[in-house]
């Protein structure tokens, strides 16, 4: 099992940080490689990403359900992903730190079945705090950019970086650890020591 946890604060009232979270469209927004969101009901969503590194380009359907909407303080959801081994669950949580200020929290946890598992979070791991921490910083800048959050003055503003690329030199390492790669380019490096 892999968890990641971010607190953040957000520079915009509790009221509308939940006008941005209540809606689970803007969250899929966020979600790099989001290729379709269809609402199935109240609680449950479709969330199709393509993911990609190099020549190997994957879709996945991540089915979303939210267990409990308890706005504006807390959402917590669980997930999994369709025709793979992989399912989670998380919370979002807000606290008001002042009539303009609003600290949220964000956990997410991933769990992997099977025999692949054991690898799958070794390698997940030091990845997902990355990927927890930029989403939050991604759904800051957007809340605040909707709000009308001044920028601080001699800030720099620049573009979140992209939590793919993180997760694509991931995905690059274990497809080479399964399919051997790792393994023969090790043995080929070897050979070639003099």
């Amino acid at each position: 099992m892999i968890e990641a946890e971010q607190a953040i604060v957000i520079d915009a009232a509790i009221e509308s940080v939940w006008d941005y979270v209540k809606d689970m469209r803007r969250w899929a927004s966020l979600m790099p490689g989001m290729r379709e969101f269809a609402v199935v009901d109240a609680h449950d969503s479709r969330w199709t990403l393509k993911v990609g590194v190099g020549g190997l380009v994957r879709t996945v359907n991540v089915l979303v359900h939210v267990d409990r909407w308890d706005g504006p303080e807390r959402v917590n959801f669980s997930y999994k992903l369709e025709g793979d081994p992989v399912r989670g669950d998380g919370f979002y949580a807000a606290a008001r730190k002042g009539a303009h200020e609003t600290e949220i929290t964000l956990k997410v946890r991933v769990e992997g079945t099977g025999p692949m598992a054991p690898m799958w979070e070794a390698m997940g791991k030091p990845l997902m705090p990355k990927f927890v921490k930029s989403f939050a910083e991604q759904l800051k800048a957007e809340i605040e950019r909707i709000a009308g959050a001044p920028v601080p003055p001699g800030a720099i503003v620049t573009a979140a970086p992209s939590v793919f690329v993180g997760i694509g030199q991931w995905l690059r390492k274990f497809w080479r650890v399964i399919c051997g790669i790792e393994s023969q380019k090790r043995s080929d490096q070897k050979v070639d020591a003099p």
